[in-house]
């Protein structure tokens, strides 16, 4: 007998002789549930079906500790069945976002996440897919520079992990370095213009541009006639995210969190975070985009991209994407992103609210501002 059906077994006993208030309730849900078991979701692929969770079990509590994820079925689910606590593991809503349930699980399934995306990423790392459903759930609701520091905390218990460890040893040293890159910062008046020039690195953030971002970023909080603050790259592609070669190189992770502490720059600028305007082209990957969706105003040209592919490295984002993201497109819809890995067009990120506007100043796109109205 295994371990979830002994434990059913030893409740189902325990209301027979002590007189379970709940339990008429209780079977009476449960025959609701297998009278709709058989309507699976059609879409569903035959694998993710595996992770199908039987709704009329969710009652007796999360046995199985141990599993990548779960997939629930809301058309197979009555809405009165109870999710007071959820698993540590990502669950997962297929069907109606207007079902009771829905807003309680960590992400909906909805394009162009498929189901396949989100079981290939969390079997590769159930540990890190766990520490980020758990990191969102705990982070709605609290403040920006306390959220910021919880992030960093989980991300330095992932730097310790073996899924991140078996990542680091994948990894081919370059032959040799990326060439260094500078930031441009000038001040026109109440406008501080801070410009990423690194395109032959696709604009990958080392620590020394991750320090002089800090600087800058701190500068445009410290003083208040300072009004507007311009964060744009150089090149064709806005920002690769964190610097893949430097990855690794602290290995002790309290001291890692220690020095984030100090030199991150979206706690510098979580104070004025609504004066941060940002413009993305290409591809915005990583803490490209964990730093961009802080922005008050966030633009995009048309051929601009998104990307969240930490789980792949056995981590979390960990350079404010677990607040900032969430707080452009809710905590369900950033799950989706972190956990699949998957890029985003720029117009599925207009629809979630991930950028406020689609603006095309480069050349070969057509200015917006003289396409004619219909």
């Amino acid at each position: 007998m295994g371990w979830g059906t002994l434990m059913r077994y030893i409740l189902s006993k325990h209301s027979l002789a002590h007189g379970d208030p709940n339990r008429k309730g209780r079977l009476r849900r449960q025959r609701a549930c297998r009278g709709m078991i058989g309507r699976v979701e059609p879409s569903l692929p035959l694998r993710a079906r595996d992770y199908l969770l039987d709704p009329s079990r969710m009652e007796a509590g999360w046995t199985d500790w141990d599993r990548p994820l779960g997939l629930l079925d809301l058309a197979a689910t009555p809405a009165a069945v109870p999710l007071a606590v959820l698993p540590p593991w990502p669950l997962i809503g297929v069907g109606d976002r207007a079902h009771p349930l829905a807003a309680s699980l960590d992400a909906l399934l909805e394009p162009p996440i498929s189901a396949e995306a989100l079981i290939r990423q969390c079997e590769r790392a159930p540990r890190s897919a766990a520490i980020a459903v758990q990191l969102l759930r705990s982070l709605e609701g609290m403040p920006r520079e306390r959220a910021l520091t919880l992030e960093s905390c989980c991300y330095g218990l992932l730097q310790g992990s073996r899924e991140h460890a078996a990542w680091l040893a994948s990894q081919t040293p370059p032959a040799q370095r990326s060439p260094a890159g500078g930031l441009v910062v000038e001040r026109h008046g109440s406008t501080l213009s801070v410009v990423i020039d690194r395109p032959a690195a696709h604009n990958a953030i080392d620590r020394a541009l991750r320090d002089q971002l800090c600087e800058a970023f701190a500068l445009a909080v410290l003083d208040p006639e300072i009004q507007t603050l311009k964060l744009r790259t150089v090149g064709p592609v806005f920002s690769t995210g964190g610097d893949l070669e430097e990855f690794g190189t602290t290995r002790d992770p309290a001291t890692a969190h220690l020095i984030r502490s100090r030199t991150l720059p979206a706690l510098a600028i979580a104070p004025r975070a609504s004066i941060l305007d940002v413009h993305v082209q290409g591809a915005c990957i990583g803490a490209g985009l964990e730093i961009a969706a802080l922005a008050g105003r966030l633009t995009a040209e048309p051929d601009a991209w998104f990307q969240l592919p930490e789980l792949t490295m056995g981590l979390i984002p960990g350079a404010g994407g677990c607040v900032s993201v969430p707080g452009r497109i809710g905590r369900q819809r950033a799950a989706l992103m972190m956990l699949s890995g998957r890029r985003v067009s720029c117009e599925v990120a207009l629809r979630w609210g991930l950028i406020d506007e689609i603006v095309s100043s480069h050349p070969r796109f057509p200015s917006t501002e003289s396409t004619p109205k219909p």
